[in-house]
């Protein structure tokens, strides 16, 4: 038996002779002096290799399992933050689903490599793997990235089946804790979601459900006493988990993200221990306004945040920004601005999780801008960056990073000598903004100033082409800058009446065409939402059904404008595109 330290110095080794025996059996303990302790900013991670060699030398059998594993403490306070190492650390933290653009939940290693580092690029420091038990190689990244992790069983909404369905709930958790528990990530482990919500069988037993969730209780705490239990979203069973997480929902499926720090208060002195595990808005990449709307005219205060049965429909119920809003990145970026700056200063907070951190397909939203996709991302489902990525950044990632907001919109539009509004995001202390060449005054960053800390500009554009650059210039700042060209137009337009078709050659993905949408006075659209539908006739075929939007048959305009990756295969294809009540438009390629 060998143990190395994460530089591969030898911290212990000993070599037992034993008789073989049945079952399990504790061959060695050991202690590790002058150890390293595991956190987010320093992972530091041991391995131990158990090497069985039979006595007899003529038998040519050797087996050995090498496991890594960390050395670390934590604590939820009661009625108060979360402790690890015995200090203070905010929970900053997403979700993730097995789910990609084109192969569903069959993603490749690399793939998931690449989900993981974004997320802790993104400057997370927590993870819920929603809802089921997941990989090998995610809870391995989690530990060699530093993300802390309640890990769950997919015990989902719908109330409680029969005897066979309480028994897989039971395997499944026995299993994940007994194959996962020697990873230093794991904190949490989740009991359920939402058990609270009536839709699968035809009875529902509050005091069922409790039973079960004290037996499954128990039953974590009995293979594993040294991590807390969890659930999200049952109210009637907060007090038989260690953790509780209510739904709250500021800003999206109730309530306003102003009275966030008031929702999220009265969770946190609702139960001893307490985290706050989704919430969001859904936001169509690529989709920017002006004035986002926000529901504070019209949506009822005071009242919660929790979410409710039915309130992902885009249509009945109380009034909500989910069905009204526009799910700009306008409006997602400014919600989750209000959110973090409001962290920062609630130091009794034990953390967050925002849901979810990628787009995922579902079949319960065919309605959404995307059919069958849930919006809620920072990033595409093809991990291309969503704005709201850099807004999280510009709090938590602790690197220098500069963001012009809006820096993938190629059409800005607004009234000759109109002033707009430049925002920036930014971990730099001091920013300075150049508009077509000439520069305006540098801001310092203060997180208290809503919104993008302080980093804000009101210009007046010239009409056609502009180009502008943010560059970080305060003092021990390591230079970075950000820079876009855009279009701003000053003509005004009626109604969207008909879509052109062009088609590109790109660099790196090939054929794309692109559908813009004009008025009858052939005046570009420049915040058209219509939904418009892709076809091909030819040899070729659309690169579609990835739930991207540029890889998407059937989507919403985003801005006036909606794209889509051709492969010719070799031939000639005719490209169309209709939307109802707009002139539909084609393109004829050659390979």
């Amino acid at each position: 038996m060998q143990v190395w330290d994460a530089v591969g110095q030898e911290v212990f080794t000993e070599v037992f002779d034993k008789e073989t025996w049945a079952g399990k059996e504790e061959i060695a303990n050991f202690q590790i002096d002058n150890f390293q302790l595991w956190s987010p900013d320093q992972p530091h991670l041991y391995t131990c290799k158990v090497t069985l060699m039979p006595v007899d030398e003529a038998v040519a059998i050797e087996t050995a399992l090498a496991v890594r594993f960390g050395l670390r403490y934590f604590e939820f306070i009661e009625k108060g933050p979360f402790h690890l190492n015995g200090r203070r650390l905010l929970l900053r933290g997403t979700h993730r689903h097995e789910d990609h653009a084109g192969v569903g939940a069959a993603m490749t290693e690399a793939m998931i490599r690449e989900e993981m580092r974004l997320i802790k690029e993104m400057g997370a420091n927590f993870i819920r793997l929603g809802h089921y038990q997941q990989s090998r190689i995610v809870l391995e990244l989690c530990d060699e990235l530093g993300l802390l992790v309640w890990e769950e069983i997919p015990w989902c909404r719908g109330g409680i089946g029969g005897d066979s369905y309480r028994q897989q709930c039971k395997d499944m958790l026995t299993a994940m804790i007994e194959q996962h528990r020697n990873h230093p990530s794991i904190i949490l482990w989740g009991l359920g979601n939402e058990n609270d919500w009536e839709a699968d069988f035809n009875y529902f037993d509050e005091e069922e459900i409790r039973d079960f969730m004290r037996e499954l209780h128990a039953l974590s705490h009995a293979l594993d006493d040294t991590r807390l239990t969890a659930i999200r979203r049952c109210d009637f069973c907060r007090d038989i988990i260690d953790v509780y997480s209510p739904s709250i929902w500021a800003g999206w499926y109730r309530g306003v993200y102003p009275e966030y720090e008031t929702y999220t208060r009265t969770g946190f002195d609702s139960v001893d221990r307490f985290l706050h595990v989704e919430w969001g808005a859904d936001n169509v990449a690529g989709r920017h306004v002006k004035k986002p709307y926000t529901g504070f005219e019209d949506i009822q205060t005071g009242a919660g945040a929790e979410e409710r049965d039915g309130d992902y429909l885009l249509t009945g119920g109380d009034p909500r920004v989910s069905s009204l809003g526009d799910w700009s990145e306008t409006y997602f970026c400014d919600m989750i601005d209000w959110y973090l700056r409001a962290q920062q200063r609630m130091d009794w907070l034990t953390g967050t999780a925002k849901w979810s951190f990628k787009d995922f397909s579902t079949p319960v939203r065919p309605d959404s801008p995307i059919p069958y996709l849930n919006m809620k991302g920072v990033v595409e489902r093809d991990f291309r960056r969503k704005e709201a990525y850099y807004v999280f950044q510009s709090y938590w990632s602790e690197q220098p990073m500069v963001r012009i907001y809006g820096g993938s919109l190629p059409v800005r539009a607004g009234k000759a000598d109109e002033q707009q509004t430049i925002k920036v995001y930014s971990y730099c202390s001091i920013v300075e903004l150049i508009v077509n060449g000439k520069s305006y005054v540098k801001r310092t960053r203060d997180t208290q100033n809503y919104p993008c800390a302080g980093l804000r500009w009101d210009v007046i554009l010239p009409s056609g082409e502009n180009r502008l650059v943010a560059v970080s210039s305060g003092e021990g700042d390591i230079v970075v800058q950000d820079e876009t060209t855009f279009i701003y137009q000053t003509e005004s337009w009626e109604q969207p009446a008909a879509l052109r078709l062009t088609a590109y050659q790109h660099s790196d993905d090939g054929i794309f065409v692109e559908a813009l949408a004009y008025d009858q006075h052939g005046v570009f659209c420049a915040d058209a939402a219509n939904l418009v539908h892709f076809g091909l006739a030819g040899s070729g075929k659309l690169l579609d059904n990835l739930g991207t939007v540029r890889g998407s048959r059937t989507l919403e305009l985003a801005n006036g404008r909606a794209r889509i990756y051709v492969d010719l295969k070799g031939g000639t294809s005719i490209v169309s595109v209709h939307g109802e009540g707009l002139e539909p438009s084609f393109v004829k390629m050659n390979s």
